[in-house]
């Protein structure tokens, strides 16, 4: 994910922001810049390498005076890595500088408006309407203008800003990304996580949506949109570095499972463009499209279960035949694969040993092949024909959560994309998906509205040794994902499997007191569902059910039932699988296991 911090005080605020902005890198970035103000002046320096050339560029913040700035670290999403698209952004008048970290979803119609009113554009990014349009909204007052911009603004955003004339003010406001402010002695400070702020203070704020925070030296005042001021709580930060960096959670998992809606939003909006996806840069051509007789998809984990997702999901939309195959076997196989299959490899880290044997193998069998990663310069995105990227950012904790949604939105994708060259489905159809698809990020926040009932559900079942998740459908490739986040962070012995499959055999292990958590969240298949649930209960299972709003077929069945929002049903695995990450996080904690290090495992599996 980006990166954000901004100074005021007394100091010069350019070392400072370098400092920060290195700090930062762990999150990952392709560019890099700071803007400061200085005797009337806004001076603008960025980078597209490291933040190591923008040290040198300004020897150290040396040659840049000032005691006001802003910082940045970019990930690409709109527009490539260049430093023209770099932050900060600059407004067609020179009077504001913008940090940005999230996604725009309608800055498409707003670019057009003002190119209209005679705004021109520099960058292809999204950050550099939010610059323009607080240009054209300022009449006067900052507080307003900031106010009228965000307004306007849809979808995710971190701001730091600065203005001009205001030589001694910062101006920060967010929604659904964060951001913290840090209290100093006649210094404050902001930064997108705690890490930046630890060598300068201990004491933080974590802004809350849509409050705008106006920030000298000397003082921190937060006011909500009508001007009010607010009285917010400063926290103060303690534990040891890695605690720090996890933003005020207890644990990298749950700031991950957190980070979830944005990472969606970051993940689908740059492929999304007037009705249509797009994928700028991809070699696969609509003839090569044509010529694919078979997808075979191949994977590890979790991302073994976005492919599982993915089979039923492309089967729908594009009429072909699609195997899933785990790479470990993959790559000792013989592989039925030639110059007419698209070969789908999924790493998060790009560099999955398997993974990347079996995508060597489809290589030399004359496979076309694509890459699903997310880090750039990965053996992986370096091997394939041709690669698609992930926005799930940094991901600390071995147990993925975020990069797990973020691979699932790009399958979703590709599958529409295919589907438009190939006509396989209905163009009505194809559009719903991508509306529905950038609904996904809210109904995700709705579901965090049920962590302390979820969490309740765990306390309640945290003392089982042995689990069973069932479903059918999608709901099976979500059983999949849901089974092992429990028993890679818990260690409790749990199968994930297809509730059909219970009859031969399995159901010989379901006893009085078993554990059943039955996903129902595919419509068609819920009276099947409803029979797989009696017949683990007249055995003496303890069911908790997770489906859809307004869904009462399993009233009485069930023990207990989580309910979700409604989506489309082959978008549903998005929302399914957070209620069973949530769930596993918690059965952890109950049990005191070591969440984010889980015994015996590591994030990135580069041995066989």
């Amino acid at each position: 994910m980006c990166g954000i911090i901004g100074y005021v005080g007394g100091k010069s605020a350019a070392p400072i922001l370098l400092d920060g902005l290195e700090k930062l890198e762990y999150r990952g970035y392709d560019s890099a810049g700071i803007a400061v103000i200085n005797s009337n002046e806004l001076n603008v320096i960025k980078t597209a390498k490291r933040i190591a050339d923008l040290k040198g560029i300004t020897q150290n913040g040396s040659t840049t005076k000032g005691n006001i700035g802003i910082g940045h670290t970019r990930w690409a999403t709109h527009g490539a890595p260049t430093e023209t698209n770099a932050h900060p952004h600059i407004s067609y008048g020179g009077n504001f500088a913008v940090v940005h970290n999230g996604i725009i979803e309608n800055y498409l119609p707003l670019k057009n408006e003002l190119i209209l009113k005679g705004v021109n554009f520099k960058s292809e990014t999204d950050t550099e309407v939010i610059a323009h349009l607080l240009e054209f909204n300022f009449k006067g007052d900052v507080f307003d203008c900031i106010k009228n911009t965000i307004s306007v603004l849809s979808g995710s955003y971190a701001l730091g800003i600065l203005y001009l004339n205001s030589p001694d003010t910062l101006y920060a406001v967010k929604n659904f990304s964060p951001l913290i402010a840090g209290v100093g002695v006649t210094e404050n400070f902001i930064a997108s996580d705690i890490t930046p702020l630890i060598p300068h203070t201990k004491d933080v704020i974590y802004l809350k949506d849509k409050e705008i925070a106006v920030i000298t030296g000397d003082s921190l005042n937060i006011f909500d949109l009508s001007g009010k001021p607010k009285s917010p709580k400063i926290e103060r930060i303690t534990g040891s570095a890695e605690s720090v960096e996890k933003g005020g959670y207890d644990h990298f998992m749950m700031k991950e499972i957190k980070e979830q809606p944005p990472v969606i939003l970051k993940t689908a909006t740059p492929h999304i463009k007037d009705g249509r996806v797009v994928f700028d840069g991809l070699n696969l051509t609509k003839e090569k499209i044509k010529d694919i007789k078979k997808i075979v998809i191949t994977a590890c984990g979790s991302a073994y279960h976005t492919g599982m997702v993915a089979k039923y999901v492309f089967e729908q939309l594009l009429k072909i035949p699609v195997s899933v195959d785990l790479a470990s076997e993959f790559r000792y196989q013989n592989p039925v694969v030639d110059q007419n299959t698209l070969v789908i490899v999924i790493s998060q880290s790009g560099e999955t040993a398997d993974t990347l044997a079996a995508l060597n193998k489809a290589k030399d069998k004359g496979a076309y092949t694509l890459g699903i990663v997310n880090v750039k310069g990965s053996s992986i995105a370096k091997a394939c024909h041709d690669t698609l990227f992930t926005g799930a950012g940094s991901e600390i904790s071995v147990a993925t959560t975020k990069a797990y949604s973020a691979q699932l939105i790009i399958l979703y994708l590709f599958a529409v994309f295919m589907a438009g060259h190939l006509g396989t489905s209905d163009e009505k159809l194809r559009a719903a998906l991508l509306n529905e698809i950038m609904t996904l990020p809210q109904k995700v926040q709705e579901i965090f509205m049920l962590e302390e009932n979820i969490k309740a559900l765990a306390k309640k079942h945290h003392t089982i040794t042995d689990a069973f998740f069932i479903g059918r459908n999608l709901d099976y490739a979500v059983a999949l994902e849901g089974a092992l986040k429990l028993k890679e962070i818990s260690y409790i012995n749990c199968l994930g499997m297809a509730a059909g499959e219970l009859k031969h055999g399995t159901i010989s292990l379901i006893e009085n007191g078993t554990f059943v958590l039955a996903l129902a969240m595919y419509e068609k298949l819920n009276d099947k569902m409803l029979s797989n649930i009696k017949e683990v209960k007249a055995r003496g299972a303890n069911v908790l059910v997770v489906t859809f709003k307004g869904n009462n077929t399993f009233l009485g069945a069930a023990d207990d039932i989580i309910y979700l929002p409604k989506t489309h049903p082959l978008l549903t695995p998005s929302l399914a699988v957070i209620p069973l990450q949530i769930f596993a996080y918690y059965i952890a904690l109950f049990r005191g296991a070591d969440i984010d290090k889980p015994r015996n495992l590591a994030k990135s599996v580069t041995v066989e």
